[in-house]
C-alpha cells in the first residue's frame, strides 16, 4: 500500500493517535499537513518525517484558523486528498475522572462538543469543496466505541461521538457521486494516550498503543473515488474488510 505524493491533513497531530498516523502516512510516501494548537510539538513531529510536510498551528474550534489551514495546504501542495479529523478531548482526559451530567458545567460541555464535533464540521466544510472540484477525496473521522454505545459519567463525550457518527454518514451521502468517501474509524478499545494518562503505568502498557489505527488509516486514505463510504468500524474491522 502506498500513498506516494498524497496530501493528508491530520488534526490533533502533535501527539498520540494523530502523531502516530502522521508518521505512518509519511512512511507510506504522503505529504502530511500537521495541525493542532501547540506549534512546538507539531514542529517536533514534523522534523522527523521522511517526506515533505507542513505545520499549521490552529484551534479546531476557530473557523478562521481552520480556513487558514486548508488555504495554506492548497497553496503549498495544490490539493487535499485526505482529511483525518482526529482532534478530540474528553472530561476524563482533562480531569482524570468521569463526571455525571448534573456535575458537568456548561463550559465543560461546550469544550468537548466544540472540539470533537464542531471542529469536524469546520474542517470538513473547508475541505470538501476542494475534493469535489478534483473529483476524489477521503474524509476519515476518528470515532470511538462510545459513538455506538454509552457509559455513565461520559455524557459529553458520548454525545460528541454519536454526533460524529451521524455527521460521517451525512458527509458520505453528500459526497456520493462526487468521488468523496467519508468513514469513521475507532481504535477498538482504550489507547495509551493522554485520555488514559491517569492509569498506572503497568496498565497503560497492557492497553492498545497509539499505532493501533495506522494500518486501517492507510487503507482508508488509499481508497479511490469508488471506495467504501458511510461506514464505521474498529481498526481491526477495517483491516479485515480490506483483507
Amino acid at each position: 500500500m502506498t500513498l506516494d505524493e498524497e496530501v493528508i491533513i491530520v488534526t490533533g497531530a502533535s501527539r498520540g493517535l494523530g502523531r502516530s498516523m502522521c508518521e505512518r502516512f509519511a512512511t507510506e510516501g504522503a505529504r502530511v499537513v500537521l495541525t493542532a494548537r501547540d506549534a512546538g510539538e507539531l514542529e517536533a513531529v514534523a522534523t522527523d518525517l521522511p517526506t515533505e510536510s507542513l505545520v499549521v498551528p490552529a484551534d479546531a474550534r476557530d473557523a478562521d484558523d481552520v480556513a487558514r489551514v486548508v488555504e495554506e495546504t492548497v497553496d503549498t501542495f495544490g490539493r487535499v486528498d485526505t482529511l483525518v479529523n482526529n482532534a478530540g478531548v474528553s472530561l476524563l482526559g482533562m480531569q482524570d475522572d468521569r463526571k455525571f451530567i448534573q456535575d458537568v458545567t456548561e463550559a465543560e460541555y461546550d469544550t468537548v462538543l466544540e472540539v470533537n464535533l464542531k471542529g469536524v464540521f469546520l474542517f470538513t466544510r473547508e475541505v470538501v469543496p476542494h475534493m469535489y472540484d478534483q473529483g476524489h477525496g477521503n474524509v476519515i473521522n476518528i470515532s470511538s466505541g462510545l459513538g455506538r454505545n454509552a457509559i455513565a459519567g461520559a455524557g459529553c463525550y458520548v454525545a460528541s461521538k454519536w454526533g460524529l457518527e451521524g455527521f460521517t454518514r451525512v458527509t458520505a451521502l453528500e459526497g456520493d457521486g462526487r468521488g468523496v468517501n467519508a468513514n469513521a474509524l475507532d481504535p477498538g478499545g482504550r489507547v495509551n494516550t493522554d485520555i488514559w494518562g491517569h492509569l498506572p503505568s503497568e496498565e497503560r502498557k497492557q492497553i492498545l498503543q497509539p499505532d493501533v489505527m495506522d494500518d486501517a488509516a492507510v487503507l482508508l486514505a488509499a481508497q479511490g473515488p469508488d471506495g467504501v463510504s458511510g461506514e464505521s468500524m474498529t481498526a481491526e474491522g477495517w483491516e479485515q474488510h480490506f483483507a
